[in-house]
């Protein structure tokens, strides 16, 4: 009932710039929160930042001051800006989305089908 769409990843090299994008459609009544979690091989999937309806934001020690997450609430779509990215930051990058249903107001949980961000020389 509820599809998230994501865009953006790719290749790029020590240093650069990624933009991710995702974008929610469905039954959807409202949305809560919008993150983005990571997982690189072998590795637990963790979260990266996340953004309230009212734009309160929550980021890890790993991505501060080089991570940005924002949203547009018209448009369901949430975005991470990546500068300064770094080998580490290597890893499938997933949405997760959570809200309310139309039908009956039940709350979602949804992820989306995740894009591969991989910085190398």
């Amino acid at each position: 009932q509820v599809q998230l769409v994501e865009s953006g990843g790719g290749l790029v090299q020590p240093g650069g710039s990624l933009r991710l994008s995702c974008a929610a459609s469905g039954s959807i009544l409202s949305i809560y929160v919008m993150g983005w979690y990571r997982q690189a091989p072998g590795k637990q999937r963790e979260l990266v930042a996340a953004i309230t309806s009212g734009g309160t934001t929550t980021d890890t020690d790993s991505t501060k001051g080089r991570f940005t997450i924002s949203r547009d609430n018209a448009k369901n779509t949430v975005y991470l800006q990546m500068n300064s990215l770094k080998p580490e930051d290597t890893a499938v990058y997933y949405c997760n989305v959570q809200g309310a249903l139309v039908v009956g107001g039940r709350t979602f949980s949804s992820w989306g089908q995740g894009t591969q961000v991989t910085v190398s020389s």
